[in-house]
């Protein structure tokens, strides 16, 4: 019998070490789901940092006030560009493609699409009387980091998370995911740095997303600079589709 168990025990171990060990390496595939290079009817605009062109798509040019948009780890950005111009044309936007997704060079890293973020910033500063920030699901990490470090008029999170660690922690709770995981999008920690007026919108029946990990974050804010919004019957991937969706967006951001 002992050694029955002992053998349960070893088989229980090594298998426990390898899902570890496949979760370790393969990490950044369960996060980043790169997008094809898709033909738009807009300008693209390549941005040159760290020896790699990232490619921006660049909706209704011209205007004074800007916005910039980053996206859901699986989003295709000139997939969503039409719309999305139709829907603030009195602000020339900002689409940025992650390395590796659409038209940019390289592989998506935290750091590097932090990186990224900064120097679009800083490109389309001089441009532009003021910068609004908006991300969605994987996107909001990058928001958050840009609200941070720059002047931002204003903030809108969809479906975010107060961090990727937190998230992944839940969904493999018997791992030391803070000890495995490179990506950690830790969005709660930089709260206290951002002073932009800032707009959550949860989905309802979110799945990706639990609803405890963006109530950490929205219990982090004060609530004199937060405007929180559920939207009923969505959920993580359909939340745009509801037709209340762009109307508070709209709302939030102002008229340009």
């Amino acid at each position: 019998m002992k050694k029955i168990l002992k053998k349960i025990s070893m088989l229980l171990l090594l298998g426990y070490v390898g899902m570890g060990l496949f979760l370790y390496v393969n990490q950044r595939d369960f996060l980043y789901f790169p997008t094809p290079n898709t033909p738009t009817v807009y300008k693209n605009m390549l941005l040159s940092n760290e020896a790699l062109n990232i490619n921006i798509i660049v909706l209704n040019e011209g205007h004074e006030n800007a916005i910039l948009y980053f996206g859901g780890n699986a989003e295709s950005m000139a997939k969503s560009s039409d719309y999305i111009a139709q829907q603030f044309p009195n602000f020339t936007i900002y689409l940025l493609d992650y390395r590796g997704y659409g038209g940019s060079d390289g592989v998506a890293t935290e750091e590097g699409l932090y990186s990224d973020a900064l120097k679009l910033y800083d490109t389309i500063k001089p441009k532009h009387n003021r910068i609004s920030v908006g991300g969605r699901s994987l996107g909001t990490g990058i928001a958050t980091y840009v609200a941070a470090h720059r002047e931002v008029s204003k903030l809108a999170l969809i479906t975010p998370f107060d961090s990727i660690e937190n998230v992944a922690q839940g969904r493999y709770p018997i791992y030391p995911i803070s000890l495995l995981l490179n990506d950690k999008y830790d969005s709660l920690s930089r709260v206290k740095n951002i002073k932009a007026q800032t707009f959550i919108v949860l989905a309802q029946n979110d799945k990706v997303i639990p609803k405890k990990f963006t109530q950490h974050l929205i219990d982090a804010f004060n609530p004199s600079q937060l405007k929180v919004t559920e939207i009923k019957n969505r959920g993580h991937i359909d939340i745009s589709s509801d037709e209340k969706y762009y109307k508070i967006m709209q709302d939030f951001i102002g008229e340009g």
